[in-house]
Formats: structure tokens, sequence, C-alpha cells
């Protein structure tokens, strides 16, 4: 797992160096955040910019990460783990979320497919509507057509408030350059977040020790955790390829 920043063409959208000040004082009182933490909405809100809300990343690198923060949140509720490359359901019980609901049912109806990364890319090209959508029922999200000559109208969800938007980077930007310890959501938004090529982003302009300390976290954090990441690491890398090539 490779924790720098990215390489001038693949860099995104920087908001260079530290968090902003207006950002700052809800990390000291918690945030702005409202209702349970979901991890794919997370990272989707990182993921897109805080005001217009296009995507900072290739397209295939933001679908992957959807879909890994997604199984993520099943993992996170006891419903899946990962082992050596494969998925594994532990628990079949509908979660009350209605997303999860649904992957979780898809993973049980087909058990006869259990490799990671074989899920990570049908997830890829399923969920971060549905994960979109989400964010709009919740009211952090508004979608706003585009049209252009010639090329099939696109939706964009642009956030409805730019503090709730920038929440995610913020707070991970401000407890790693603190050198805090994330907690365990965040230690694995984050390593999605590295893993899509964002790690440059949140932490643009960051000490060496800065991302030394991502490094040692993360090599210390769960085994699933870090099958996962991998597994993320290696289809995340073969979209960026297939793409320029």
């Amino acid at each position: 797992m490779v924790i720098t920043p990215p390489g001038a063409d693949d860099r995104p959208t920087a908001h260079i160096g530290p968090v902003p000040a207006a950002v700052r004082p809800d990390i000291a009182r918690g945030g702005p955040h409202q209702g349970p933490k979901l991890l794919a909405d997370e990272f989707h809100l990182l993921a897109h910019d805080d005001r217009t809300g296009k995507p900072r990343l290739h397209g295939a690198a933001t679908n992957y990460g959807i879909a890994a923060a997604l199984l993520g949140e099943l993992a996170a509720a006891g419903r899946i783990t990962f082992d050596r490359g494969r998925l594994w359901v532990r628990d079949t019980r509908p979660p009350d979320d209605w997303l999860q609901h649904l992957v979780l049912a898809r993973l049980v109806a087909e058990p006869q497919h259990t490799a990671t990364r074989t899920w990570l890319a049908f997830l890829a090209e399923t969920v971060p509507e549905q994960v979109a959508e989400r964010l709009w029922q919740a009211g952090k999200v508004e979608p706003q057509q585009h049209r252009r000559l010639l090329r099939t109208p696109t939706t964009v969800y642009v956030p409805t408030n730019t503090n709730v938007a920038a929440w995610s980077w913020a707070r991970l930007s401000t407890l790693l350059r603190d050198h805090k310890r994330l907690n365990p959501f965040d230690l694995v938004l984050m390593g999605i977040v590295n893993s899509c090529g964002l790690g440059g982003f949140v932490l643009d302009g960051a000490r060496p020790s800065v991302y030394a300390n991502l490094r040692r976290q993360l090599a210390e954090g769960p085994q699933p955790m870090r099958e996962l990441l991998a597994d993320l690491d290696t289809a995340v890398g073969s979209a960026v390829l297939s793409h320029r090539t």
C-alpha cells in the first residue's frame, strides 16, 4: 500500500495545506455530522468537491472506493468478513439500513462467488448511484442534471452544506497532522481514501512523519480491514491502468 501524494498527472483538486480555520472549530466540537456515520456516504462526500459535487478522482477509483466502503459497513456491522482474498458472510440478519440490506441479500443469494475483488467489481458498477440516493434521502446532497452538446446528460450530486461535505477530509486531515490515533471508523475510511489515490489530497503538504504515522496505523489495523484494503489496492490499480492503455 503506497502512502504518498499522487503524481502530477493524477493529483485531485487540492485544498493546499492544513485544514482551513473555518472548518477546524467544528472538529473541536465534534463536527457538523448529523445521524449515524456511514462509511460509503462519507467516502462519497470526500471523493467529490465540497461545493460543486464534481468527482476528485477518475470514475473507476471513486466507484471502487464506494464499493469497498459499503462492504466495510457490512463488516463493521458483523455481517461479513474478509480472509485471504475471500469474502465470507457471517450473519444473514437484514441490517436496518436499506442499502446494506440490499447488498447483503445479494451476497447471501450468490454464495458461489466469494472472491473479494469479484464483489468489488460488481458493486462498483451498481452501488455508487444508490449511495448518492441515500445521501439525497438524508438531505446531504441535491441532484442536478448537467446537459452538454451531443453528450448524454449526467447527474451531479451537489452538497447542500459545504461544512458537512468537507467534514470527512477535514477531520482526517486534522487528526493525522496532530499525530492522533484514528478510531476504527476513521482508520478504514482513511485506508480506502489512500487506496483510491486521495491520500495526497487529505494530507497535502503534511510532514513525512504524518505519512509514517498513517502507515504504522494501517499496518496495525485489524486483519479483515487489511485484507479488504489489499484487494482494493489491486482493483483500483488495475482499473486505472486499464483506463490509461
